[in-house]
């Protein structure tokens, strides 16, 4: 027999604790507020989840809404792209932008949400690794190349644009970016050959 992981109704459950996350905020976030969304009775909650942040944390671990599958696109430059579309597309949509910024908020507030969402961005990371293996056996990388460097640095940019800047994602945002951060020359469609700016012409013939 399975070792059950949670209550019949976990999914109303989490799906009831995120609603009201993008709604009231982390503030105005109760156990009590969730068990009636959820219709369920709140000591069904709490054999589960003993505290707000522990229910928040299990939440947010099986969101589909704050998922995506990661790309296999045959190229670094191709994957990094999809990664930021991906994520753009996360912090765009009404539903998960609000619940990203709720989340993001309230992990500020919590030490104990703030761990459980550490874990959520390191299992992130970890599906995220077979980018870059894939990228050093195409020899696309440096030895010594750090991921999560270049994932916060990647997600960094998206965040800072999108949800504190507030401003538009044009449409070869991504591209732009996967370029910037590819880590060598060669794994971009601009290390094709060197552009015609005012600093090579000149320097044939």
């Amino acid at each position: 027999m399975p070792v059950q992981s949670g209550p019949r109704r976990s999914a109303e459950i989490f799906d009831a604790t995120l609603q009201l996350l993008a709604e009231r905020g982390y503030e105005r976030l109760t156990i009590e507020g969730v068990a009636d969304r959820a219709g369920v009775n709140k000591t069904t909650i709490y054999r589960w989840w003993p505290s707000k942040p522990a229910l928040l944390g299990a939440a947010l671990g099986g969101a589909p809404l704050l998922r995506f599958a990661v790309p296999d696109t045959g190229s670094l430059h191709g994957d990094l792209t999809a990664l930021v579309r991906a994520l753009v597309d996360v912090l765009t949509e009404p539903a998960s932008a609000a619940l990203a910024a709720a989340a993001l908020g309230a992990a500020s507030q919590n030490p104990e949400l703030a761990a459980l969402v550490q874990t959520f961005f390191a299992d992130r990371l970890a599906a995220e690794l077979p980018i870059f293996r894939r990228a050093a056996a195409r020899g696309e990388l440096p030895d010594g190349t750090d991921p999560m460097l270049v994932i916060d640095a990647l997600a960094g940019a998206v965040w800072v644009r999108v949800l504190l800047r507030r401003l538009p994602v044009e449409e070869d945002f991504a591209e732009n970016l996967a370029t910037l951060l590819c880590p060598r020359v060669g794994t971009s469609p601009a290390a094709e050959g060197p552009r015609d700016t005012d600093a090579t012409r000149g320097r044939t013939g």
